[in-house]
């Protein structure tokens, strides 16, 4: 077990983010959340002030502000590959929950979505998961992975790889 304290703004700002929407329990839909320079944002909005603590008026840190209103769809790619950002959010991060069976699992599939969807659902092994994918602007990125059957804040898998795709979609919604 790791006992150093997490000092790296982002690693904080997903942790953080994470938790909230795991304080919403399970079963929600995909959430997104903009990331920005907490110094950044009081400058904008002063009155916030207030309601933050220590560790939210650090060096670097980040706040994120979540984005109401994210459209509902069963393509993960179409919804990332829609998103763009002005130049004021520093980074994003994105929740969504996923189901997770053995490879062996996905063989023989029924050739219909929904019918392909509802036998990986009854699989005796699948697994629910979250993830939580945040990435900054510049390029830093990590990813949270929670267990439904291992729901505890000290059970969440962090990783800069877990989730390539949608890192690599995320940083994209950055590009030029």
């Amino acid at each position: 077990m790791n006992s150093q304290p997490v000092i790296d703004p982002l690693a904080i700002a997903a942790l953080d983010t994470e938790r909230h929407v795991a304080a919403g329990g399970w079963d929600q839909p995909a959430r997104l959340f903009a990331l920005v320079r907490t110094e950044s944002l009081l400058a904008r909005e002063p009155h916030l002030r207030a309601q933050m603590g220590p560790s939210d008026l650090a060096g670097g840190a980040l706040t994120a502000v979540e984005q109401e209103g994210l459209p509902t769809t069963t393509s993960l790619e179409t919804l990332l590959g829609r998103l763009a950002w002005p130049d004021e959010v520093d980074g994003c991060a994105f929740a969504i929950e996923r189901m997770v069976v053995p490879p062996e699992a996905e063989r023989d599939l029924p050739t219909r979505s929904q019918d392909a969807v509802d036998a990986l659902a009854a699989h005796p092994d699948r697994k629910d998961v979250r993830l939580l994918v945040a990435v900054l602007r510049e390029g830093p990125s990590i990813c949270l992975l929670r267990q439904r059957e291992h729901d505890s804040d000290d059970a969440v898998a962090t990783g800069p790889d877990i989730a390539p795709g949608i890192v690599e979609a995320l940083r994209a919604s950055f590009a030029p």
